[in-house]
């Protein structure tokens, strides 16, 4: 039986840019989006992370070093400034891994960069603010 899985997810990615007009998908730098293992024009599912915003859309890549766009409808969903995560999945019979990359918060660089091998790496403590 095949169940859906992480396969990349970008966390705490924030929103530079909302071009409304633009007829959908998002834009991220091509640098992250290789260190999470999400592909070009791949379907993502964004959770804003300062809201109760949840979406459905496909990255473009193409945005400078820092740059997070929302264009069309997905743009009316995030304001400037609010935190996201980026998740793509697959379908699989067993998780065979998964890449997270933590951006900084300041300018959307990659802080940090790990893979979950296993079902049980996945669970990490929460960070205490």
């Amino acid at each position: 039986m095949l169940r859906t899985f992480v396969n990349g997810k970008i966390h705490q990615l924030k929103v530079t840019g909302l071009q409304p007009k633009y007829s959908g998908s998002c834009l991220i730098c091509p640098e992250v989006l290789a260190a999470a293992g999400i592909e070009p024009f791949e379907k993502v599912e964004i959770y804003s992370l300062t809201s109760t915003a949840r979406i459905a859309t496909y990255v473009f890549p193409g945005a400078a070093e820092g740059e997070f766009t929302l264009n069309g409808g997905a743009a009316l969903h995030f304001r400037l400034g609010d935190r996201v995560a980026v998740v793509a999945y697959r379908q699989e019979e067993s998780f065979s891994g998964a890449n997270c990359v933590i951006v900084d918060p300041l300018d959307n660089s990659i802080a940090e960069t790990f893979r979950y091998n296993t079902a049980a790496e996945a669970f990490v403590p929460a960070i205490e603010e």
